[in-house]
């Protein structure tokens, strides 16, 4: 059996040795280290930071000033409801009301069994397809409140097929 935080290690310090440990490179460090944890966990930070002669405040600093990286966990599926003015104007409010009553959770807040998270963003650059939103790397455009309903049933009906 094997231990999967030494398998995550193992493939940070393989982006940190592809990075040549640079501080220059911060930002692609972080955002690899966030696709191998799905955030950027306290401990994982310090240790980018030793590794890189950063200090952690710095570290810090940088994944706390860009809205790409995240400090806690998130679902399996995150939802990017966008926020900007086409979509707001096209009824992003309504959206938002219809995902926090299906799902229980408010803005920034997972599920209880761990599947969504629940993200406002200022804009996803599809406003053509407002209002819009976001599932991972998937997009969702000319959204009613039903078919925002719809679409997160698909993902849970997709769920229950792989179980």
């Amino acid at each position: 059996m094997c231990d999967c935080k030494d398998e995550k290690i193992r493939a940070l310090d393989e982006v940190l040795d592809s990075y040549g440990h640079d501080s220059g490179n911060l930002i692609g460090i972080l955002q690899k280290t966030q696709d191998i944890y799905g955030y950027l966990p306290a401990d994982i930070i310090y240790y980018v930071a030793q590794q890189t002669g950063i200090s952690p405040a710095k570290v810090l600093g940088v994944a706390t000033f860009y809205t790409q990286f995240r400090l806690e966990p998130v679902g399996k599926y995150l939802i990017m409801l966008c926020k900007g003015t086409a979509c707001h104007v096209n009824g992003s409010d309504r959206i938002e009301a219809a995902v926090t009553a299906e799902l229980g959770i408010q803005n920034g807040e997972t599920t209880k069994d761990g599947l969504f998270t629940l993200k406002n963003v200022a804009c996803l650059g599809c406003c053509s397809l407002s209002p819009v939103m976001m599932i991972n790397e998937e997009t969702f455009g000319s959204l009613t409140p039903d078919k925002a309903i719809s679409i997160l049933n698909d993902f849970r009906k997709r769920e229950e097929e792989t179980a």
